[in-house]
Formats: structure tokens, C-alpha cells, sequence
């Protein structure tokens, strides 16, 4: 049961196809007729072409019409069959995948799909090139599945069976349960593919298809687990239902695909013991405990900037790193690492990106599985020279060119703010705010790498995604993708921002790419926190006054409490639960802090509130361009 990908879901020729192919460890690739019909290599070259890239085709899907085959083939149809086999067989494929739509030009009935099937089986045994049939009608079903079963096991020949794709099969919430009626010796090909159902005047439309396992809601695992315990014993192979080019791109690369696959099947495996596919030996999913600690990259202009927002946030100094110019600030359980060191990692992405966040530490059980489960799903270690007195501690690259640390109690990484720093030994006398602990971290890329990152981040760590917010900026929309770990230890945020003037834009732009926008800090008392802050001279963002006319309205608030949200620019919203939340003014060209109360187990992210935060950002940039004027 080898892994396959097919090469429409990459762009560029075939020979950059099949060489991002093959970097990323897969060993089948499915080909199709543009493969051939669009390649400066013929049939021969290119079987040469997958053998110097250690690749064999797993399938070949024919594209082009069959339109002429009926009851009645003459000579140049016969000949045009036969060129499908021909081409099957230069490249080295013993299989052949035929959907239904091929066949629609002439067969207008099941008596009609079972003569032509009858005859292309006839001639495969000629060839011995197996024929995998899919059935592909606009609504598929199980009951369509029946049908085309029912054919197979008519013509009843070794040459002839089904190929089944799991959006197709799925996507009428069809239970895969359903799939052990099929027999598993006429299953010759799996196409697997990932899909975002959403439910519309009480039906599921498909919102979204094309996409890898893990970035849509169809239940993969399901499906995959009853076609493997049946018996199946055929390549799993990554395959788009739609190869023209899609209305948005879920793939960044076959990496992506790769760790889409491999984690999927993992899942699998650890479900069923009985069941082994080919992937490789992994440690299981990474549970994360929590934020360790954020780091955040400065030169002396920006730690002024940093330090003064901290300050004002009542966090304090309490460490100075041994030798480098690196401290650490806290409060509560949070943990903020300043590093204004002229080298290194840190240094290089304030070249890069500016001021900013370059890292994350989180808590897991064991750092090296976590590092070896990463890498093995393509993720790219880092290492740096680190001193005599230091830790090495070990991490991988995270988004936007940033850090991902793991620090664990199975050896002494747990205590790298005793082995590498020194306590301050003046600390001055600080009120804390009331802050207890990191909520969650808003990271904001283009939507194509926030499906990327999507997958990077539930194949490596115990996270489960929810639905995706469309959130309105005054000039755009931007995507919001929400992760969490099982009991909401480590929340992410994931923002995907379009080419447009959003705020979440302009953040990419100023930072070159990809980064952490902002960190939202919990309180259990939001009102006792903005008194605190108030007093610390904390500069925070200004909401329309119009918001909590609205707001009133809207939730039929008392006046004392809408009067006491406005006085201190607190945002508020209600949906299981209350959510509060106050925002920091933006430092860094668009880096902000958070601070936020959850009441009554309230588990969204004020997602209501969005528009008029990005509303005050923007009314806040406009009047601090005036200020410079």
C-alpha cells in the first residue's frame, strides 16, 4: 500500500512536477493524458524521466473523450481505444483510471456503460492493462456506487474494476461504513481527497473541494480505515476531482501533500493495530501542555518600543541572559523573551522581518519525539552554536521564517531560565495587571500558506481545527482558521489575508512575509485589569463610540455595564458564554496586544467584535499619519 500523488495538484512542467514529487518522498505518481499530450518527452522519455527521479506511475487517468464506442466500433475507434493502452503501457503503467464522463458522449444508460465497459475490458486483456471505472456524476452516491458494481461483477473480468475517490463518496454524507458492501478484489485504485461540506437550507453543499486530507471535514480516517480492513492492498493516492485550476489554491507544495497523507494513514494505523500502511515509523501526535515562552527579535529603538508597552502592560524584568544581551519579562505564567543580540538566529530575522516575534516555545512531553515526528512530515530542524553554560534546545522553523522551541521535563530544558539567566538583583516593585496566562496567538499569512501552515500544525501536534470565519476589514476579507489543543492549553489563531488593504495586508507588507500580529493575554477580571492599566498609562485602541450604541441594542445590556465597557474601550460579545476583550495600540507596523476575559466557558474569539477592532485600527493609523504630518 504505497503513497501516490497525482501531478495535477502541482504547477510547472512535468519535470519540476515530478521532481517536487520526489523530494517529498513519494514513489507513485498518477499521471494523466496532459501529462503526455503537454510534455516535450514522448511515452518512452518520460518513463525514463520517473525512473531518474525514482518514481513509478501508479496510474494512468484518461482525460480525452472516447466519444464513437458503441455496439458498432469501427476501425479508427478501435485504433483511438487502443492508443489509451498504447500510452499506458510506454510509460510503464499497468493501470488505467476511466471516469464516467469519458463514456457520457454515447452512453446514455446503464445497458449502454455495461456494453462499452464489456469492450475496453475485452481489449485491456489484450494489453493485461487493468481498467480502474469511476463513477463520477454530478451527485454521487453509495446507491451509484451499487450501480456500477453491479456492471463490474456482471462483466466479471480480472481487467475490469472500480477506482473510488472519497470526495465523491462523502460528500452526501454517505458513512463510509457503507463501503464494506463493496468486494474489495474489484477495489484496483483509492483516490483520496479532502472537502469543506457546509450545510445550506438544510442540505451539504460542498463549499470548497480539492483539498488535502486535513484541511476539509470529511471524515477521511473513516473512510481509509474500512477500504484498508477489507483487504485493499493498492496505492493511496492524493487526487483533485477538478483539474482546472482552482477558485483558491490548498496546496503550497508536495511536501504539504506528503505530511497530508502520511499523517491521515498515521491516524489510521494507531486506530486499528492490524492495520500497516508503507509510512514511516513516527512518534504519535505532539501533545502540547502550553506557551512556554515568546521571543521577540529588537534592536535598541524597538526594546525601548517593546519594553515600554511591557512596562505599561505591568510586566517586569526578572532575567538577564548569562553572557548574551537577551532578558526575560513576566508575569504571571507568561514568559517574554527580549533578544538584542548583534548575531545569530534572532539577529537575522531582525534583518529580515524587523522587529518582530521570531519564536515560540511550547511545552510537550517529549521534545526529541516532537522534533523527530516533525521532521519526518517534512518539517526542517534548527540548530545554532549555543555556549558552554546553554541549552540546546531543540526546535523547528515555524511560520513566516520564525522558531518553534520544545521545552520538556524529561531532561533539564525545563530549567533554562535558572541554567541561562541570572536573576535581576534590583526587581523593581511592579502591581501585575492580572494577567495569568497566554490565550491564544494570532499568526497572519496568505490564505494559500495558512493551508499549509493548517496541516503543519495538526499533523504535528494533538490540534483540531474549527470552521473558517470569514472576517470583514473596511477593505477586504481576511480567513480566520482557529487550532486547539485538546483542552485549549495552546490556542492559534491562523489569519489568511488576500492580495487587498486590510490590515492583516499591510502587516505582511511591513514584515516582508508571514508573522505573529498579535498575542492575546487572559484575565479573570477585565475591569480590575483596565484599572490597573489605566494607571500604568497603557495606550490602548479607541472603539467607536457607535459600537456600543449597537452593542446595547443588540444584547439588551444594562446601561450601568455598557456605560462602564465604553468608558474603558472594552469590546463585548455573547454566544454561550461572554467574551471581553481590550486592545493595545499597534507598535512594530502592526503588532498588537490583546488582553481578554472568557466568562461561562465562553470558547470562541470575539469573531463579532472584528470588524470594529479593524475599524479602530484603521481609524488609529489614519490619526497617527496626521500626528506626523
Amino acid at each position: 500500500m504505497s503513497l501516490s500523488i497525482q501531478t495535477t495538484w502541482l504547477s510547472g512542467d512535468i519535470r519540476s512536477k515530478l521532481s517536487s514529487i520526489s523530494k517529498a518522498n513519494f514513489k507513485f505518481v498518477e499521471l494523466t493524458e496532459h501529462d503526455l499530450v503537454n510534455s516535450t518527452e514522448d511515452g518512452k522519455d518520460l518513463k525514463a524521466l520517473l525512473f531518474e527521479y525514482g518514481l513509478k506511475p501508479s496510474i494512468l487517468q484518461i482525460s480525452s473523450s472516447l466519444k464513437g464506442i458503441d455496439d458498432n466500433l469501427d476501425k479508427k475507434t478501435l485504433r483511438k481505444l487502443d492508443l489509451k493502452f498504447e500510452a499506458a503501457k510506454s510509460v510503464g503503467s499497468n493501470l488505467i483510471l476511466l471516469k464516467s464522463t469519458i463514456l457520457k458522449e454515447n452512453c446514455v444508460d446503464l445497458s449502454s456503460i455495461e456494453r462499452v465497459l464489456k469492450y475496453i475490458a475485452l481489449r485491456a486483456s489484450h494489453y493485461r492493462i487493468r481498467v480502474a471505472y469511476m463513477n463520477v456524476s454530478s451527485e454521487v452516491s453509495i446507491s451509484d456506487l451499487d450501480s456500477s458494481i453491479k456492471i463490474i461483477e456482471s462483466i466479471d473480468s480480472p481487467y475490469l474494476g472500480l477506482a473510488l475517490n472519497s470526495l465523491y463518496t462523502l460528500s452526501n454524507r454517505s458513512r463510509p461504513s457503507e463501503l464494506r458492501n463493496v468486494p474489495i478484489h474489484r477495489i484496483f485504485h483509492v483516490q483520496l481527497c479532502d472537502g469543506y461540506l457546509q450545510q445550506s437550507n438544510s442540505e451539504d453543499q460542498v463549499k470548497y473541494s480539492d483539498m488535502l486530507p486535513g484541511q476539509g471535514n470529511l471524515n477521511l480516517a473513516g473512510f481509509v480505515k474500512v477500504i484498508a480492513k477489507s483487504g485493499y492492498k493498492g496505492n493511496w493516492s492524493l487526487a483533485k476531482i477538478d483539474n482546472k485550476k482552482a477558485e483558491k489554491s490548498f496546496i503550497d507544495n508536495a511536501h504539504d501533500a506528503y505530511r497530508s497523507l502520511v499523517n491521515l494513514l498515521d491516524e489510521v494505523e494507531r486506530s486499528d493495530p492490524l492495520i500497516r500502511f508503507e509510512t514511516p515509523n513516527i512518534p504519535g501526535r505532539v501533545y502540547t501542555s502550553g506557551v512556554e515562552f515568546l521571543e521577540f527579535c529588537v534592536d535598541d529603538n524597538s526594546h525601548n518600543q517593546i519594553t515600554k508597552m511591557l512596562s505599561s502592560l505591568c510586566f517586569r524584568m526578572e532575567r538577564k541572559h548569562i553572557s548574551k544581551a537577551v532578558e526575560l519579562w513576566r508575569q504571571g505564567s507568561v514568559n517574554i523573551v527580549l533578544n538584542n543580540e548583534k548575531k545569530g538566529f534572532s539577529r537575522n530575522s531582525f534583518l529580515e522581518h524587523g522587529p518582530s516575534l521570531c519564536a515560540i516555545g511550547l511545552r510537550v512531553r517529549d521534545s526529541l519525539d516532537t522534533v523527530e515526528r516533525a521532521s519526518a512530515l517534512g518539517a526542517s530542524l534548527f540548530s545554532q552554536a549555543v555556549g558552554s553554560s546553554e541549552l540546546e534546545i531543540p526546535a523547528i522553523n515555524g511560520v513566516g521564517e520564525s522558531l518553534v522551541y520544545f521545552i520538556d521535563e524529561q531532561s533539564d530544558l525545563h530549567r533554562v531560565w535558572d541554567i541561562e539567566f541570572n536573576p535581576v538583583t534590583k526587581l523593581e516593585a511592579v502591581q501585575p495587571c492580572g494577567v495569568r496566562r497566554i490565550d491564544h496567538i494570532a499568526q497572519t499569512m496568505k490564505f494559500e500558506e495558512m493551508q499549509s501552515w493548517l496541516l503543519y500544525y495538526i499533523s504535528t501536534f494533538e490540534m483540531e481545527k474549527k470552521p473558517v470565519a470569514d472576517v470583514i476589514d473596511p477593505s477586504g476579507v481576511i480567513y480566520s482558521q482557529v487550532l486547539e489543543s485538546p483542552e485549549g492549553e495552546v490556542r492559534l489563531n491562523l489569519n489568511g489575508a488576500e492580495d487587498n488593504d486590510t490590515f492583516a495586508s499591510k502587516f505582511l507588507t511591513n514584515r516582508f512575509g508571514a508573522g505573529t500580529q498579535h498575542i492575546a493575554l487572559l484575565s479573570d477580571d477585565i475591569f480590575e485589569t483596565s484599572k490597573i492599566l489605566e494607571a500604568s498609562r497603557f495606550e490602548r485602541l479607541k472603539i467607536p463610540g457607535e459600537y456600543y450604541n449597537e452593542l446595547q441594542q443588540k444584547y439588551g445590556l444594562a446601561e450601568d455595564f455598557v456605560k462602564k465597557l465604553r468608558g474603558s474601550n472594552i469590546l463585548y460579545t455573547k454566544n454561550n458564554g461572554e467574551y471581553l476583550q481590550i486592545y493595545s495600540a499597534p507598535i512594530f507596523d502592526g503588532f498588537f496586544f490583546e488582553i481578554v476575559e472568557r466568562r461561562d466557558q465562553y470558547q470562541g474569539y470575539g469573531s463579532k467584535n472584528a470588524s470594529a477592532r479593524l475599524a479602530a485600527q484603521s481609524n488609529y493609523k489614519q490619526s497617527d499619519r496626521a500626528a506626523c504630518v
